[in-house]
């Protein structure tokens, strides 16, 4: 055995030459990577024993993607990947990739230059670089549709899905199926076959069979783009992958690596992939929690009990039975109970419609979903979670049960999105057992979890709690307490700004249009016509003081009758309303407002900037770790656009002293509410970004 470098080395094993890459954790495409790659694969070229080389890795994966580190700094060193792809496929014996693992990216654009392909039936492969805001540019682009074809290049690279191995070998995209835990022999002996059959060396560069196919028919790409308009809205890279595959389909080869070289260059320039590589990097820094050490022991987490199994509860149960956990479900009565578990079977029966269980799936998720109506049937289980509706006596007093009735070491979750967890756990004699567990509507969907440390919760039960959600197949960020702990709290000024604009002359369309464009599913008031204008209002004690007070005293509870802030037609299309104009200018008027013209420009920042604001006192009071943990949570829970990365790197990219400047003028027009944090004044004042003040 030869050692390249300390990340690669070379054997001869009869007539075939191993070049096995070993760069923990993902052998990922750092320059010494690339190096001995390179290395490695010229000097299998120039040995006379060797007839063929197999390009292998240890580890869990095959080459996972490029070093993103790399990006956006000053260029990659060592050799280029160009370099590497360019000795694999005009090497003048057979290159064979073997795959286990993942083949992303880079990874993946690197065995497209092997002549052949090898993988076990576990295996992956795919380039997700749209995830990232970027697209392949190492000729992926070029290559990929060479093989699968133009429309199932569209698909696998505007969606960045990973194709299991048996797709992957039906797509053409690799050649054999080894047996699992024997890739290796299986890469050998197809190397024999090769050089036995004497096949000739495919360099895909070369093929243009099925790029040829779909010239002249531009249709198919109008198609595509309707297909996936609602999915990539505001995104520019599922388009720029669109008009690289256009170029491999009307351009030569070496034109379209031209075309996709600059619109790679554009994308990784651009504020999108800065935003989207934040976020990438954020979603994995926010499991590390400075003061909860990694070896910290985990409780056992077997069994589940949920008080409460309307929505909430309903769904958060979904998530224990999806990966195999027994789920009871408590109520206050037998109704309520089969009410619960009849539409957790009928979200179960949509998903089996859908292709995305099978009706076996289904029985056995019910199966492992009880119900009872006495809280002491809770007595075996290692977590429990109240999700009843917000009142703080309600909830004390299953707290009291839950202290009465579980077993020592259970730990005991809420709910709650807003409510003082240390309250709550002061119902107990464990309020070190206590923490807060606040899942998002629909809770079997929405990927966050706010994960809500009191002033007494143990070290052990945060851990567990995070590595719990991660099991479950959340993004969890660990937070403290305070009234709507990070995501409600930042909410709310935005909420109560978007109601100060319609008193001042903006119309609710006017508001839900810009925070649309912007990149949010849905405006304020829209959200509110679709969660309902009565959740929470009283007929009986309703006496017209919020425009909200209104519309509900005159039956415009939201897309549930058709009339609220919107009007609905049948399919749910909504149109502004007239009566509601009058509505606002009439209280507008009763509240001594004149109305006045309000800017797009105003609308934006009197929304967003509240929002930053208060990130910036929530980071001051340490309720959240870090900057970027209110920005994942704002992503994966509120629907901030991704490719704007969240409002404190989207402050960042405004630029701190701008949003300070902003905020002042706006406290001096429209009053305290606009007073700036002395945290985001300490920031401008000493020119540091959130992380460099230690956040």
């Amino acid at each position: 055995m030869t050692a390249i470098n300390e990340v690669t080395d070379l054997r001869i094993e009869g007539d075939v030459a191993i070049v096995t890459l070993n760069s923990p954790p993902v052998n990922a495409l750092s320059a010494n990577v690339r190096t001995g790659l390179l290395e490695g694969v010229t000097a299998a070229e120039a040995n006379a024993d060797a007839r063929s080389i197999v390009l292998i890795c240890e580890g869990r994966t095959f080459i996972a993607g490029a070093d993103i580190t790399e990006f956006g700094g000053k260029g990659p060193a060592g050799a280029s990947l160009t370099d590497v792809q360019s000795a694999m496929q005009n090497a003048s014996k057979p290159v064979i990739a073997a795959i286990h693992g993942t083949a992303l990216g880079g990874g993946l654009e690197v065995a497209l230059c092997a002549h052949f392909r090898v993988a076990v039936p576990s295996a992956r492969c795919g380039l997700p670089e749209v995830n990232l805001g970027l697209l392949p540019g190492a000729g992926g682009t070029q290559r990929l549709p060479r093989i699968v074809g133009v429309e199932t290049a569209l698909e696998m690279m505007t969606s960045g899905r990973h194709v299991p191995a048996t797709e992957s070998l039906e797509l053409g995209l690799i050649d054999e199926l080894a047996e699992e835990g024997a890739l290796l022999e299986g890469a050998i002996a197809f190397a024999h076959k090769v050089v036995e059959e004497g096949r000739p060396l495919r360099k895909v560069d070369e093929s243009n069979e099925k790029v040829e196919a779909a010239r002249g028919k531009p249709e198919i790409f109008e198609k595509f783009r309707a297909g996936i308009a609602r999915k990539a809205r505001g995104f520019l890279a599922p388009e720029y992958n669109v008009r690289c595959i256009e170029a491999a389909v009307n351009e030569p080869f070496a034109e379209g690596l031209k075309t996709e070289g600059r619109l790679f260059m554009e994308l990784m320039t651009g504020e999108q992939s800065a935003a989207q590589r934040y976020s990438f990097f954020a979603e994995r820094e926010v499991w590390k929690i400075p003061d909860v050490p990694r070896d910290t022991p985990k409780l056992p987490i077997e069994s589940i009990g949920i008080v409460g199994a309307g929505t909430m509860g309903g769904g958060i149960a979904m998530n224990f039975a999806n990966i195999g956990l027994p789920v009871i479900l408590i109520e206050r009565d037998q109704a309520a109970l089969d009410k619960g578990l009849a539409v957790v079977r009928a979200n179960y029966e949509r998903s089996a419609k859908r292709g995305r269980l099978t009706a076996d799936d289904v029985e056995t998720r019910m199966g492992l979903l009880s119900g009872s109506t006495s809280i002491e049937d809770l007595a075996s289980c290692d977590l429990v979670i109240e999700a009843v509706f917000e009142n703080m006596a309600v909830k004390k007093e299953i707290f009291a049960d839950f202290d009465r009735v579980l077993k020592p070491g259970a730990i005991l979750a809420t709910n709650t999105s807003a409510l003082n967890i240390d309250e709550i756990a002061s119902a107990t004699k464990r309020p070190e057992s206590v923490i807060g567990l606040h899942f998002f509507s629909p809770a079997n969907v929405m990927r966050l979890v706010e994960v809500v440390r009191a002033d007494h919760t143990s070290n052990e039960v945060i851990a567990t709690s995070m590595a719990l959600a991660k099991r479950i197949g959340k993004m969890a960020a660990l937070v403290g307490v305070c009234r709507g702990f990070v995501g409600n709290r930042i909410l709310a000024p935005r909420q109560m700004q978007a109601n100060e604009l319609l008193l001042e002359g903006a119309m609710p369309w006017d508001v839900d249009r810009v925070l649309f464009d912007f990149g949010f599913p849905m405006g304020p008031f829209a959200m509110s016509d679709l969660a309902g204008l009565d959740i929470g209002w009283s007929k009986e004690t309703s006496k017209g003081e919020t425009l909200r007070d209104v519309l509900c005293e005159m039956d415009r509870r939201g897309q549930k009758n058709g009339r609220g802030f919107y009007d609905y037609a049948a399919d749910r299309s909504s149109s502004p309303s007239p009566e509601v104009e009058k509505v606002i200018l009439d209280f507008a008027a009763r509240s001594g407002k004149a109305p006045r013209k309000v800017s797009d420009e105003e609308i934006l920042e009197r929304c967003v900037f509240p929002m930053i604001n208060e990130g910036f006192k929530i980071l001051a009071e340490g309720k959240a770790i870090r900057a970027s943990d209110i920005d994942v949570i704002w992503v994966n829970g509120y629907g901030w656009p991704v490719y704007r990365g969240g409002p404190m790197f989207y402050a960042e990219q405004v630029g701190l002293a701008n949003v300070l400047e902003k905020l002042k003028q706006f406290e001096k027009d429209f009053g305290e509410a606009f007073a700036p944090a002395p945290l985001l004044e300490q920031a401008v004042a000493e020119g540091k970004s959130c992380r460099e003040l230690g956040f």
